[in-house]
């Protein structure tokens, strides 16, 4: 990310820590924030979407229901993600907002890579090349896809709210589209 991005970015988390939650860490976020990615992207990929109400917002789960019905089965097995498998995550972009009622949200964009067995093939809708990693020797080729996903999470911080994160955009660009 650019330096511009990182020092914004930083300046969100302590805006977080001194107005909403002293006890916030990003880190601590990032750890929760793959496990739930995790998690969540298996569920999608075995269309077990009934198990995502708690975790998923109710719009964003009503437009997976109809992007997953019809998805191939083969970008369906790529939405999954071991978190062993999680090469890098970072984070996109943090804001911080008020609604006219006053009830106070922040939203943290979390941007994932991953490695994925699924067979897809080598060119993908989009014109977009997929990266591929082999692992093994000649005998024992393990082809592996290099795939992002952009997940969001929202959390509201006005007093007496629930004090969980909530999954608002899920994103598999190339996969889910």
């Amino acid at each position: 990310t650019s330096p511009f991005v990182w020092l914004r970015t930083r300046f969100y988390y302590l805006l977080i820590r001194l107005y909403f939650d002293q006890e916030f860490s990003i880190d601590e976020f990032t750890r929760g924030a793959k496990q739930a990615f995790s998690v969540v992207s298996k569920l999608l990929s075995q269309r077990k979407l009934d198990l995502l109400d708690e975790l998923v917002s109710a719009e964003v789960l009503q437009v997976l229901k109809e992007k997953i019905s019809v998805l191939p089965d083969n970008h369906r097995d790529a939405l999954a993600a071991d978190i062993d498998a999680i090469m890098y995550t970072t984070e996109g972009d943090v804001r911080i907002y008020y609604d006219d009622d006053g009830i106070k949200f922040v939203s943290i964009l979390m941007r994932f890579w991953y490695l994925n067995g699924a067979n897809l093939p080598d060119e993908v809708p989009g014109e977009t090349k997929v990266f591929q990693i082999m692992f093994g020797d000649e005998n024992t080729k393990e082809k592996r896809h290099l795939l992002t996903a952009n997940y969001e999470f929202q959390r509201e911080f006005t007093e007496g709210a629930k004090p969980d994160w909530t999954i608002t955009r899920i994103e598999h660009p190339r996969l889910l589209e």
